[in-house]
């Protein structure tokens, strides 16, 4: 997200914050970033990739972004969660096991990360040995 729109939502946030005498917890797009930069994530370094458009051209229109090549920057996903469980100020603070909740109308309830359908697969694809036999 662009720098003046994450300031824009900065705005929104305070505003919707201000009749209740809080701030939100940025006041700009480099307090964030700060932010982010100067939290702890041990190890884990900073990768990159480049993306550029690659799709059709509606009307022969051609805009400057679709000939622009962009850099993307970010942490390894796994490594951080992996640091984050490891971190003993999380020691029984939350808990990491998958789960599916239903409603009385057979819905899928969706609360936090682990009760995601990816996470679920995740933790019923890994085989487990009983007795020497693969189940």
């Amino acid at each position: 997200m662009s720098a003046g729109n994450i300031n824009s939502l900065l705005n929104i946030w305070a505003a919707t914050l201000a009749p209740h005498g809080n701030d939100p917890p940025f006041h700009n797009h480099t307090d964030l970033y700060n932010t982010i930069d100067s939290t702890p994530i041990g190890d884990v370094l900073w990768e990159s990739f480049t993306v550029k458009y690659d799709g059709v051209h509606l009307d022969d229109e051609r805009l400057k972004w679709m000939d622009t090549e962009f850099e993307v920057w970010f942490h390894n996903p796994k490594q951080l969660i992996e640091h984050m469980i490891a971190n003993p100020d999380f020691n029984g603070n939350f808990d990491c096991s998958p789960f599916q909740e239903y409603d009385i109308n057979n819905n899928h309830c969706f609360c936090n990360f682990m009760s995601r359908d990816w996470v679920w697969k995740q933790a019923i694809c890994i085989p487990f040995i009983i007795a020497g036999t693969t189940h």
